[in-house]
C-alpha cells in the first residue's frame, strides 16, 4: 500500500468542564520530523503526544495544533510583597518628617505602586487533560493516515501508468535498435561505392560494421531499465514506505536512458528517449510525495 506525505487529520474531544482540539498536516521530509504546538503550560504531553504520532507516520514532515480549554486549567493568585510595600511605607514616612508635610497615604494607594502585587498563574490539576488529549491526538492521527493513503492510492496510480509509458518507450526502442545497425551497414556501402569504383571490401566492411555496433549496443542498458521497472511495479506493493527506493530507482532510470540517448545514434531513438526522459521528470515529481 502506498502512503502520500501530504495530509490532514482532525479530532475535538470535549467533557463538561473541557475541550480539546487537535489539528495535523503534514507534507515531504526525507526524514520523520513531529512538531508539535500547544499552550505552555502542556509541555509536559510534548513527548507522550509524539510516540502516539510515530506509530502512524514513518516519513515526512508533521505539524501539530493543540488547543487545550475549559475550568480549572489556571489558577490564579495575588502574591503581594511586603518588604517592598514596608520601604515604600518608610520612604512615605520619612518625607513627610523631612518637608514637613502630612504622611497618611491608604491601603489602596500602597498596593497601587509598582510591583507591590502580582497576580500569579499556576496550573490548575486536571486529570482529565491527559486522556482527552491523547484520544484527540490518536483520531487526528487516524484522519490524516487515511488522506494519507487515499493521495497514496492515486499517486500508485498514475506511477503505474508512468511506467507502462516507459516500458512502451523500451519496446519502440528495442523494435528499432537492430535496424539501425543495418542501416549504417548500407549508408557506410554506399559511400564506398560512391568513393571508390572499385568492389567494396566487404571484410573492412564488416569490421566497420562490428566497431559501430560496438559502440551502439544499448542491449545492456535496456536490460536494467526492464529491471528497474519491475523492482518499482513490486515496490508499489509493499505495504511499507518505497519513497526512497523509487527514487533512487528512478534516478538509475534517467541514467541509463540518457546513456541510450547517447549511444544509439538514431534520430527515432533520440526522440523516444526524449519522450521517455519526460515522463521519468513526472514520475519524479510523485515519487517526491511519496512515503
Amino acid at each position: 500500500m502506498v502512503y502520500s506525505m501530504t495530509g490532514f487529520g482532525a479530532s475535538t474531544k470535549k467533557t463538561d468542564r473541557l475541550m480539546v482540539a487537535v489539528e495535523m498536516k503534514s507534507v515531504n521530509h526525507r526524514f520523520c520530523e513531529i512538531s508539535i504546538r500547544l499552550p505552555r503550560q502542556w509541555l509536559v504531553f510534548e513527548d507522550k503526544i509524539k510516540k502516539a504520532i510515530s506509530p502512524y507516520v514513518r516519513r515526512g514532515k508533521v505539524e501539530v495544533f493543540v488547543t487545550i480549554a475549559g475550568e480549572g486549567l489556571v489558577k490564579r493568585s495575588v502574591h503581594i510583597d511586603w518588604d517592598l510595600l514596608g520601604q515604600y511605607w518608610a520612604g512615605v514616612q520619612e518625607a513627610a518628617k523631612r518637608f514637613a508635610v502630612d504622611g497618611s497615604v491608604t491601603a489602596a494607594e500602597l498596593l497601587r505602586l509598582d510591583g507591590a502585587v502580582e497576580v500569579v498563574e499556576e496550573e490548575g490539576a486536571n486529570e482529565e487533560v491527559e486522556p482527552l488529549l491523547l484520544a484527540a491526538v490518536d483520531e487526528a492521527a487516524k484522519a490524516l493516515v487515511a488522506m494519507r493513503r487515499r493521495e497514496g492510492e492515486a499517486l500508485a496510480a498514475d506511477l503505474r501508468a508512468r511506467l507502462h509509458e516507459v516500458e512502451a518507450g523500451v519496446e519502440a526502442i528495442e523494435q528499432r535498435a537492430p535496424l539501425v545497425i543495418e542501416q549504417y551497414r548500407e549508408r557506410l556501402a554506399r559511400r564506398l561505392r560512391e568513393w571508390a569504383p572499385a568492389p567494396v571490401d566487404e571484410a573492412r566492411l564488416l569490421t566497420e560494421v562490428a566497431v559501430f555496433a560496438e559502440k551502439a549496443d544499448i542491449h545492456e542498458e535496456l536490460k536494467r531499465i526492464r529491471s528497474h521497472l519491475a523492482q518499482m511495479a513490486d515496490a508499489l506493493e509493499m505495504d511499507e514506505p518505497i519513497g526512497r527506493k523509487l527514487d533512487f530507482l528512478v534516478q538509475e532510470l534517467n541514467r541509463e536512458v540518457n546513456t541510450i540517448g547517447a549511444k544509439a545514434n538514431d534520430s527515432l531513438i533520440a526522440a523516444q528517449v526524449v519522450e521517455m526522459k519526460s515522463v521519468l521528470e513526472k514520475m519524479r515529481e510523485q515519487v517526491q510525495n511519496v512515503e
